[in-house]
């Protein structure tokens, strides 16, 4: 694996474990695409550092749960502010 790829592995794990962040909201911060955000820290972290891969997991697996509701605020949030004008 290209070193480059590798640093931008731990970069992102370290990213979203600090910020407690979204696949998505990563992807953005990084200008990658959500797919290469979920290989980096899926499959390429796991060779790199184990360690780190699990504390990623963690988040995510959080954020999977949540995401729900996440999804369900934002409809609520956009008929609050829709909803008046129909």
């Amino acid at each position: 694996m290209r070193k480059y790829i590798e640093e931008r592995a731990i970069e992102i794990a370290n990213y979203i474990i600090e910020n407690n962040a979204t696949v998505r909201q990563t992807a953005k911060a990084f200008g990658i695409s959500k797919s290469t955000v979920h290989k980096d820290v899926t499959d390429r972290l796991a060779a790199i550092n184990p360690t780190l891969a699990r504390e990623t997991r963690k988040v995510l697996d959080v954020n999977k749960a949540e995401r729900h509701i996440r999804g369900g605020m934002a409809t609520k949030e956009k008929y609050l502010h829709h909803g008046e004008a129909v």
